[in-house]
């Protein structure tokens, strides 16, 4: 595994849609491997294929309950809402007020290419749709209520 090189605010390729993962391959492998491990080691709970350059629909998730893999990721239900502060590895320092579901049901598929559902609230349906947008070239600060300082005393 290696570390990937983040890509940060002004970047285009946090912009751009990303493209359908068709090869389950070694090099999808890798890049999930060193997505996983980037994340880590900047403190993340989620990391898109964007975020290290690669406009691919591959999403990485660990809120503290264990390694999530999202390929070509579809939230096919979501409902309630939970307002609460975000802030994103690509944006560092930077935190905002966001409104998300409560509870999103996801359609995706593993490394192997085998498709799941997986069901996610609270911290993990926000973590979904947040590293989901990232697919689609959306950043959280396009969904910000108000910017937070969380800096303050």
């Amino acid at each position: 595994m290696a570390l990937r090189k983040m890509r940060y605010r002004d970047d285009e390729v946090l912009y751009k849609k990303c493209k359908e993962v068709k090869n389950f391959d070694k090099k999808l492998e890798i890049l999930l491997d060193d997505m996983y491990e980037t994340m880590q080691k900047s403190n993340g709970v989620g990391l898109a294929a964007p975020q290290v350059g690669i406009l691919k629909r591959v999403v990485v998730i660990d809120i503290g309950e264990g390694r999530i893999e999202l390929i070509n990721p579809e939230i096919i239900e979501k409902s309630g809402s939970q307002t609460g502060n975000e802030g994103c590895l690509s944006f560092p320092g930077v935190w905002g007020e966001v409104e998300r579901p409560m509870y999103v049901k996801v359609k995706a598929s593993d490394r192997n290419g085998k498709e799941f559902v997986i069901e996610g609230e609270e911290l993990l349906a926000r973590a979904i749709c947040h590293e989901c947008d990232h697919l689609d070239g959306v950043v959280f600060t396009s969904h910000v209520i108000k910017f937070v300082d969380l800096d303050e005393d």
